[in-house]
Formats: structure tokens, sequence, C-alpha cells
């Protein structure tokens, strides 16, 4: 390991968190140039619009990504490969996104043998908290509050509650497991499936019963909500299909956390205007952004969220809290935590 180790930022952040960075180690330098990244277009956008560099600009950028050892955010104005030609001396990137496995097969790292880290665990919280917001939405019938509301009328009605209720979850990784633990504060009953189930005791993961993934038919046919935070992968794409959706009640609602190529959104929306399901809660869509002429927009039993369930104001800080663990790791040549997988594609 050299002298220094340089750590390239290719996102916008905070002052002090840049000041944490350093202070992991006295070998640490840092290389962060703000005028180089695309403007934040919401507070921890770790992609920031599209900038285009000057020649000098590109110039610098090429010299800063020379230099680089560690990448702290996503691979930025670069060609992934051309990227041990520009950056020789790379040996590890730390993604700030959990789900990487389309980013890496997109932008070329699987040809590349490069260690990339991932930001597992760090949106667990939000995701979940966005997963019990959808359920409380329909239990709680936040849509006829709201026509309700447009039209000036006040009637009473009767509702229902979380408890009691079954949520099935897929699957049950650190999301998954967060969804569990908050669904049964709620007095919910919590089902799921995981990849690999053998000798693996349900109660440890906070669900009752596990089911596996490659059949899911007998666990959606039991649940009042799904929640989809499985990784995408050439075996989950396309997951749940028309046949998926026929199994769930016409009572149940769709909840997406995950990527929106997990479903088959022609067929979702099928299954919504036929009224064999009640409703869905998506966070991710097929295309994004969601197309203007998406019947998704029209349907008032689809709570619709711009991939943005896992973004919050203390993203950064956990991050950097993370990296920091990885950087120490790093540097005493130990393990690093959330290895990317190329064969698992997570």
């Amino acid at each position: 390991m050299s002298e220094k180790v340089k750590v390239l930022i290719t996102f916008t952040i905070e002052t002090n968190l840049i000041k944490k960075i350093e202070e992991v180690d006295p070998r640490i330098e840092v290389l962060y140039e703000p005028d180089l990244l695309g403007r934040p277009r919401y507070l921890c956008d770790q992609h920031g619009t599209q900038i285009q560099h000057s020649p000098t600009q590109k110039k610098r950028w090429l010299e800063l990504l020379s230099q680089t050892e560690v990448l702290f955010g996503y691979v930025l104005h670069t060609d992934v490969k051309e990227l041990f030609k520009t950056a020789p001396c790379l040996k590890w990137v730390q993604s700030p996104s959990a789900g990487v496995g389309q980013w890496v097969k997109l932008k070329g790292f699987s040809d590349l043998n490069i260690p990339i880290t991932t930001a597992s665990g760090i949106h667990a919280t939000p995701l979940a908290e966005f997963s019990i917001m959808a359920m409380l939405w329909f239990v709680k019938d936040a849509p006829r509050m709201i026509k309700e509301k447009g039209s000036r009328h006040w009637g009473r009605y009767a509702g229902t509650t979380l408890k009691g209720k079954t949520v099935a979850i897929i699957s049950l990784g650190k999301i998954g497991q967060e969804v569990a633990k908050l669904a049964n504060c709620f007095g919910m009953h919590v089902i799921g499936t995981k990849r690999n189930t053998e000798g693996v005791n349900s109660a440890s993961l906070g669900v009752e019963r596990l089911y596996p993934w490659t059949d899911l038919k007998p666990m959606l046919s039991q649940a009042d909500f799904v929640v989809l935070c499985i990784p995408q992968t050439l075996e989950t794409t396309g997951l749940i299909r028309e046949e998926e959706l026929a199994a769930m009640k016409s009572s149940a609602v769709l909840i997406n956390i995950a990527r929106g190529a997990i479903v088959d959104e022609a067929a979702l929306i099928r299954a919504l205007n036929s009224g064999k399901l009640l409703g869905a809660a998506l966070d991710v869509q097929t295309t994004e952004p969601l197309p203007h002429d998406s019947p998704l927009w029209e349907l008032p039993q689809v709570l619709l969220s711009p991939h943005s369930a896992s973004n919050v104001d203390s993203e950064n800080v956990e991050l950097v809290k993370l990296f920091c663990e990885n950087l120490s790791l790093y540097l005493k040549g130990l393990p690093l935590r959330n290895l990317f997988n190329m064969n698992l594609q997570y």
C-alpha cells in the first residue's frame, strides 16, 4: 500500500463528513473538487445533475482519477472500460447504493477485477418506514379521506387496523428484516422468503414462517400486503407475473421497494384495473422517470414515489459512517463489509 491512500469522492458531501474520512488514518488524502461534480437536486443526492466538463475541467478530472486508489461514489464522466487506463491505481470502489447489480452490469464492472462494496443496510430503516406508511395508507383509507376533502364531504366511516393482518416479505435481507421488525410492532402476522432457508430459524428473522422464493404462490395467497425488497438479478427479473398476482387476494396490496423490473408492470396494471388487486405502493417503476402516459398516474389506488423512499436527510452521515468502517478495514488488510458478489449479483 502506498504511503498516501488517495480517496476520490464523486458526490457532493458536507465538510464535516470529509473531515471524518480524513480522521480515519493519517495516510488518507481526500480528493474532492465539487466544481467537477453535478449539483445536488435534493439533500444527499449522490448523482447530481449532469455536467459537461470544459477541456480544463476534463483534464483535471483525469488527473484526479490517475491518482485515485479508493473511489467513494459512482464512476462519473469516465468509460469504465477505460478505467484501468485512467485510474491505474484504483483498488476499491465504495458505492452509495445497496442495489448495484444492474449498475455493475451496465457499467461493465463485471469484466474488471475491482472489489466493489455496497451501502447495504443503511437504507433499511427509511424503506421499512415507507412500507409501513403504505400499509397504513390503505388500512386507514387515505385515498378516501383525500377524495372526501376535495369534495368538502364530511361522512363517517369504519376503517380497519394493521393488527392481525398478514404481510409477506420478499426477501428477508437487511431491509426485509427491518420491515418485519416494524410490522411485528403493529401486531401483524409476518411471513417471508429467503434465498436459502435450510437450517434457518424463522424467528431469528422476525417471521412466523419461511417459504422458498422459487414457489411464491402458497405464501402470496395468505398475504394482505406483499413487500418486495429482493435484489434484481437474472433470476428475479419478472419474478411477479400475471400468475403470482392472480394468487394474491383481491383485497391485497403490493408494495415494491426493490426494482421496477421485478414486477410485470403491464400485468400489475391489468390486475388493478380489473379489481383483482386492491392497490399498490410503488417506489420503483419499470421505466424511470415514469412516462407521462403511464396508466399508473391515473389509478387512485396506486401510491407513487419517484424512487425516493430510501433518500433521507441523514443518508450521507450513514454512508460516511459505513465507508469509514470499511476504510479502516481496508487499511488493515481485512475483509470489507458488503462486498458485492459478482456471481449472485448482489
